[in-house]
């Protein structure tokens, strides 16, 4: 039975359970394909036939930022044009995320978005499916850190 896709807006806040992020600001982003994710290190690892990466997710500026070494197995790399033009090769990992009240397994890139307002981007391929965006809107899930009273 197909899912009910639910409505969103341009920006909204997102939940990474896996790495014990709550509510960070995503760019709902029809342009991208693929959701990307802002790390300030990343080095690819790999043991035993096992492509692994480990990364620091967000950087010392964002509030959120919990100095934290993560690993994770690369699901994929891929070469990825960023918005200034530029083809990356960049790996490609799987993990959860919330929004708007819907879990998903989700193809992240990792990527330095220090220069980008978002440190989270949700792509296409996240959004097919799944949610309608309303472009006029944002935070249609909710803002966690604004009071309803």
């Amino acid at each position: 039975m197909p899912t009910q896709q639910k409505l969103i807006g341009r920006r909204e806040f997102a939940c990474l359970p896996d790495f014990d992020i709550e509510w960070i600001e995503a760019k709902i982003d029809t342009g991208a394909y693929t959701s990307a994710l802002h790390c300030s290190y990343i080095e690819f690892i790999n043991k035993n036939g096992i492509s692994s990466v480990s990364f620091k997710l967000l950087d010392e500026d964002h509030p959120q930022f919990n100095d934290i070494l993560f690993t994770a197995n690369v699901h994929k790399i891929k070469k990825v044009k960023s918005s200034n033009g530029v083809i990356q090769q960049r790996y490609i990992i799987r993990t959860r995320v919330m929004l708007n009240g819907r879990e998903l397994l989700t193809e992240f890139s990792l990527t330095d978005r220090s220069a980008m307002r978002y440190p989270l981007l949700i792509g296409r391929k996240t959004l097919k499916g799944n949610f309608i965006v309303d472009v006029e809107r944002i935070h249609i899930g909710g803002n966690p850190y604004q009071s309803n009273l």
